[in-house]
């Protein structure tokens, strides 16, 4: 499988869906409730059926597991592969209207995400990474060209520097002060969705700690960037984040690290 050619495919899968999301943003839309509280709009919908869409058309008939139609998804193919997907990841941003939300696409394969696009459709930008192909942003933007720019970590702060810490808007934790305390001197970047993990894939901050919930889909796409642009996600125990058993949706705390 060419991965390099991959990437371009689903970047062009998931702005088509960052433009089904924009249509909605632009004017009033409606807001359900899911079982589990969070919050579901016309947007979601309407990203989840351009990408499964987009992704079926590819070569390989690699099976979906998207956020909006769990059900539907049957397990990896005997390659062990499948397409995670966030048609929407920061729904509530996507509320407020502040423009930190993405379209998160990842490929796994044996538990590992070894490809990745984030589309951020109101900031227009996108975060792509592949496996021996690199870790990009790409702003395409008016006047901005959308040629594809690599990025790498920082790095682990020198001895006694402030540590640029990112963190959620929506999802303050309880147990985030204590592990803060511990980090030493730092300064918090708040930002909504993967956007928290491609500030530290361009090295633009230096560790996110998830110290709350959150689901493979929330992840994976944004991990893979992360790690191509040489970084780590890593459980509290110092393992990789997993994806090889994707009945199980809830990812365990773990931490964004900036360096290798």
């Amino acid at each position: 499988m060419d991965l390099s050619t991959l990437l371009n495919d689903v970047h062009t899968i998931a702005q088509e869906a960052g433009e089904a999301i924009m249509a909605v943003y632009a004017r009033d839309f409606s807001i359900e409730e899911k079982d589990d509280k969070s919050p579901l709009t016309e947007a979601d919908k309407a990203a989840h059926d351009v990408i499964v869409k987009g992704l079926n058309a590819l070569p390989g008939e690699i099976p979906v597991l998207s956020e909006e139609h769990t059900e539907a998804f049957s397990g990896a193919d005997a390659e062990g592969r499948y397409w995670l997907v966030d048609p929407l990841d920061g729904t509530k941003e996507f509320i407020k209207r502040n423009g930190e939300f993405t379209v998160n696409i990842a490929l796994i394969e044996h538990g590992t995400p070894v490809l990745g696009v984030v589309v951020a459709p109101a900031l227009e930008v996108s975060y792509l990474a592949a496996e021996g192909v690199g870790a990009f942003k790409v702003e395409w933007g008016e006047g901005k060209g959308g040629d594809r720019q690599p990025i790498s970590v920082a790095g682990r702060p020198a001895e006694g520097a402030t540590w640029r810490v990112v963190g959620s808007r929506s999802h303050p934790s309880p147990d985030l002060a204590e592990w803060l305390e511990q980090l030493g001197p730092h300064d918090m970047v708040p930002m909504g969705s993967s956007l928290k993990l491609c500030l530290i894939a361009e090295g633009a901050a230096d560790v996110y700690p998830r110290l709350g919930p959150t689901c493979l889909w929330d992840t994976g796409a944004a991990q893979a960037v992360v790690e191509q642009a040489g970084g780590r996600v890593e459980t509290l125990e110092g393992e990789p984040l997993d994806y090889s058993s994707p009945e199980q949706h809830l990812n365990p705390y773990f931490v964004v690290w900036g360096n290798a």
